[in-house]
């Protein structure tokens, strides 16, 4: 077996490997014989089946198999010993000559295979990077404790409608001109989207009886006005004449009062007991929020530094275009996918090799643990956005879990570990240009970026 390598330009590599009957024959008579053991072959007891019949029946693709063993084998062996940084799979070369498979002459394989561009990316005290503190305000405190007391709070009675309210209206809707007939129908003439309907609610009471048109209070759906006349929506259209509709309940959403039973009920009972320290509470989990995505913006602004730093980074792109084109073959639109997608490829390409330099350089490892902590904070956030701010450990961990078990989510979860780790890092590496920002100028900033 003779096997070379070849890479003048340091990134388009070829690979030639030569194989001799000698490096794969063994293999080869091996499996023949453990065939020939087990072969039912009409006319011979099993295992006495005559050995040049096995070998004109099953030689060729048992060579075939033993040959693109070794090559997979060897060729992987020598990318590894040597050091070679691949990118993608290996392919079979276009200079690849036509192969008699069924001679015992030496067989010469060929791969084109793409080799990542030699570059250093080192940081240190020297390189100066942003790094945003997003303030925590009265104006974020007060809406976060308003948006707790919208999810603590209930429906009452009210005598009268107040359409600045989130009034809700209860009664028997009928048809003027028909035979439509709903009992205790809901409305909420707040959300209806024409005016001139909505105003007709205005001020009502109980026992008033509304003529309205629900066709026109909703002109553009068809399903708001066939679940609420109990039809199908294919029907709407043989009912658009007026409807009265008379009031049997008024409910009114009233907030939760700032008080033990909402502190109670946002982080358990007896966590916080003034409004005072249930501001704090809530600057406290704003601020861990922010946090995180202060740290997000501080490594897109790494790897801006870093991309501007290293400079263009050369990439053997025909190669790379293949190897792209055949981890995407069954897609009908495979050309054109590449074409537009490929810029974008290569710009990902080469962060992921500068970020693995320097995670190296950190000596940045993971294990499960971190995965599983990653998980975590994800549902923590995936709760926090429907305002569960104390769900117990043991619920965390069991989502957690159930995250890990899905595929797609795991690798994604282990470059959130590592981004983790080489942020914390990298924030005692450089030398932080520290700036305070708004909520609403940080958001804007990442807008545009």
């Amino acid at each position: 077996m003779n096997i070379t390598f070849e890479a003048p330009d340091k990134i388009n590599g070829l690979m030639t490997i030569t194989l001799e009957s000698a490096d794969y024959q063994p293999e080869v008579d091996k499996t023949l014989k453990d065939y020939r053991k087990r072969a039912n072959i009409p006319g011979f007891r099993p295992g006495q089946a005559p050995m040049g019949m096995i070998k004109r029946q099953f030689g060729p693709s048992v060579k075939v198999d033993a040959v693109n063993k070794i090559l997979g084998e060897k060729l992987y062996e020598y990318v590894r010993e040597n050091k070679i940084q691949m990118l993608g799979e290996p392919l079979p070369s276009e200079q690849q000559e036509a192969l008699d498979l069924e001679s015992d002459q030496p067989l010469t394989f060929k791969f084109d295979i793409a080799v990542a561009p030699e570059f250093e990316a080192k940081l240190s005290a020297k390189d100066k990077v942003d790094y945003y503190n997003i303030t925590v305000d009265d104006k974020l405190i007060d809406q976060q404790v308003e948006m707790y007391q919208s999810r603590a709070g209930q429906y009452e009675k009210a005598e009268q409608f107040d359409p600045e309210q989130r009034d809700m209206l209860k009664g028997d809707l009928r048809e003027v001109d028909g035979s439509i007939e709903v009992a205790d129908a809901v409305l909420m003439p707040q959300y209806m989207k024409v005016e001139d309907q909505k105003k007709l609610f205005d001020g009502c009471k109980l026992g008033d009886i509304i003529t309205w048109n629900p066709r026109k209070a909703y002109p553009e759906s068809d399903v708001e006005v066939s679940s609420l006349l109990k039809i199908q929506k294919e029907e709407v259209k043989d009912h658009e004449g007026d409807f009265t509709f008379q009031i049997t309940e008024i409910s009114r959403f009233v907030k939760a009062e700032v008080n033990q039973a909402l502190f109670d009920q946002t982080f358990g009972e007896g966590t916080v007991k003034s409004e005072k320290e249930f501001r704090q509470k809530i600057a406290d989990i704003i601020s861990q929020q922010f946090k995180a995505d202060a740290d997000y913006k501080f490594l897109l602004d790494v790897r801006a530094h870093m991309e501007k730093k290293v400079g263009k980074l050369e990439f053997p792109e025909a190669i790379l275009k293949r190897v792209m084109k055949n981890n995407n073959k069954d897609r009908k639109d495979v050309e054109d996918f590449v074409e537009k997608n490929f810029e974008a490829s290569i710009k990902e390409l080469g962060w992921h090799l500068i970020k693995e330099q320097l995670v190296a350089a950190q000596g940045i490892q993971i294990d499960d643990n971190d995965v599983k902590q990653v998980a975590k904070e994800a549902a923590r956030a995936q709760f926090a956005q429907y305002g569960m701010s104390n769900v117990p450990d043991e619920y965390l961990d069991n989502y957690a879990q159930e995250m890990l078990k899905k595929r797609e989510n795991t690798d994604g979860l282990v470059d959130r570990a590592i981004d983790v780790k080489l942020t914390a890092a990298l924030k005692n590496v450089v030398k932080l240009n520290e700036k305070d920002i708004t909520l609403e100028d940080f958001q804007k900033m990442l807008q545009e970026k």
